[in-house]
């Protein structure tokens, strides 16, 4: 076995926890999913420091909390010093690589994302299927093996001219199977590990579905028949003892930019639910190769796989679509097995609580690199083989995040054990006052009865909003070292 092992992360997109056949009662098709968690561990409490893409992304690659690394909110750039884990790797002696979306800097409407010091010299890069940047890769592939599908779809390339944007099915999410961005990624991925090269590698595998527009192709819609995915949990009735805005995004998703939960009706509600665990059994088909281009490679006993996604997805629950401010666990909580034989253990499941930051350190650790100051993670590694524990507590941070309101959502999740808050931030970060939402997930797992305000639970949320200011100040950055005492 190899000193330095390869490293394989693939990322799905809007992911939820419960989205994946390893997780108890979940409908989803996911065999070779399945199989990398019997090869590997599952952790079933990974959360998202952060409910939308840019934010966790960073986390993903740096190792800090959205707080400390400073890419606070979608199409805010990277501050400068902050350190990829990947351009780290590159440095060390690695080859790395990156397929898909990034989404580490602005890319809305059409924009090129910019580069970043990021160490990769294999890029290919696609925002997302419909990205109208001349610097997708995934739109080359398609003009040239697909030009019949490419010249009808053509039209739909959403460009930095186009005004009053709307998320909606274009033909580029319509693809059939063998022109989908999902098909694009899992070529690309097996160009990159056919490449004879004595390097380790490190290849960032970036698939956007189950991102929205919610769109499958029909051999893996029909496997998902109506009824096949249980109906959402919660209702419009529900959010009257919720904060406001909630209701706000019940009726108005993405400040109306997207679909929204009232629009549609239960059979609506189906079709989009079937759909999304659709286009994650076609993302599985895509593992299941990538994972065979390892074994045939003589590769998949010397290479640490991670498989997580960067957030989830409401997926209408709580009578909400997408994402944004709300921490529930459909949004927050995502999915991660990480495999590596004879270094992690097989077919094992840990219940402590880790976060989406910690692959950085994760990676760290394995590379042999040297430790980054600003690393907040743990080794999931150490923590699988039971040589460390993971936390004790969860934690996200969205600070208006997503798309902007007015005025701003500043919302934290804190949990612990059975028992979760979320802190509605007011005045004067918001401008409103502050609310929240308390509850106790041994009697209610999910998150339906609102105890912020319940008399007899008042001490409990004094002592967890108590805690939510502990940890800001544990999470806050202080590495700069201290070189004399004045």
């Amino acid at each position: 076995m190899k000193t330095r092992p390869n490293i394989l992360v693939i990322c799905t997109d809007q992911h939820r926890y419960d989205a994946i056949g390893v997780y108890p009662g979940s409908a989803a098709i996911t065999p070779n999913l399945d199989a990398l968690a019997r090869r590997g561990t599952v952790f079933d409490h990974c959360y998202a420091p952060n409910s939308v893409c840019s934010p966790t992304r960073a986390s993903m690659l740096t190792g800090e909390y959205p707080s400390s690394h400073g890419l606070w909110a979608n199409g805010v750039a990277l501050p400068e010093g902050r350190s990829l884990v990947t351009r780290e790797l590159a440095d060390s002696g690695y080859r790395c690589g990156l397929v898909g979306k990034f989404h580490l800097g602005a890319a809305f409407q059409g924009r090129t994302e910019e580069r970043l010091d990021d160490g990769f010299e294999y890029y290919e890069w696609a925002h997302d299927p419909f990205h109208g940047s001349p610097e997708n890769s995934y739109h080359r592939w398609l003009r040239e093996r697909h030009p019949g599908l490419w010249a009808a779809a053509a039209a739909d390339v959403v460009t930095p001219d186009l005004t009053n944007f709307a998320h909606a099915n274009t033909q580029f999410d319509e693809m059939p199977h063998e022109a989908s961005y999902s098909t694009w990624v899992t070529e690309k991925v097996s160009d990159f590990l056919g490449e004879a090269d004595s390097r380790p590698f490190f290849l960032l595998a970036n698939y956007f579905a189950p991102h929205h527009p919610f769109a499958a192709p029909p051999e893996y819609l029909e496997k998902y028949p109506p009824g096949s995915v249980r109906p959402p949990v919660g209702s419009v009735r529900e959010l009257a003892g919720k904060p406001a805005r909630q209701l706000e995004a019940s009726a108005s998703s993405y400040r109306g930019h997207g679909p929204s939960y009232q629009d549609f009706t239960p059979d609506d509600l189906d079709e989009i639910r079937r759909t999304y665990y659709a286009m994650i059994t076609q993302v599985d088909d895509g593992v299941g190769q990538i994972l065979e281009a390892l074994r045939q490679r003589d590769q998949d006993q010397d290479t640490l796989v991670v498989f997580v996604s960067d957030h989830g997805e409401m997926l209408g629950d709580h009578a909400l679509l997408l994402k944004g401010p709300m921490l529930y666990d459909e949004a927050v909580r995502v999915p991660l097995i990480v495999s590596w034989p004879e270094n992690v253990p097989a077919d094992h499941r840990v219940t402590d609580f880790v976060g989406v930051h910690d692959v950085a350190r994760t990676i760290r650790v394995a590379a042999g690199l040297a430790p980054y100051v600003r690393d907040q993670g743990i080794d999931l590694t150490e923590v699988a083989r039971g040589d460390r524990r993971g936390r004790r507590y969860a934690w996200s941070e969205y600070r208006d995040s997503g798309y902007a309101y007015d005025p701003p959502a500043m919302t934290t999740m804190f949990r612990r054990a059975d028992t979760k808050v979320v802190i509605w931030h007011g005045n004067p970060a918001t401008g409103e006052a502050q609310t929240g939402e308390l509850y106790d997930l041994a009697s209610d797992p999910d998150e339906l009865v609102n105890l912020w305000d319940d008399p007899d639970r008042a001490e409990l949320r004094t002592e967890m909003c108590a805690a939510v200011l502990d940890l800001q100040m544990w999470h806050e950055d202080r590495s700069a070292c201290r070189v004399a005492t004045w």
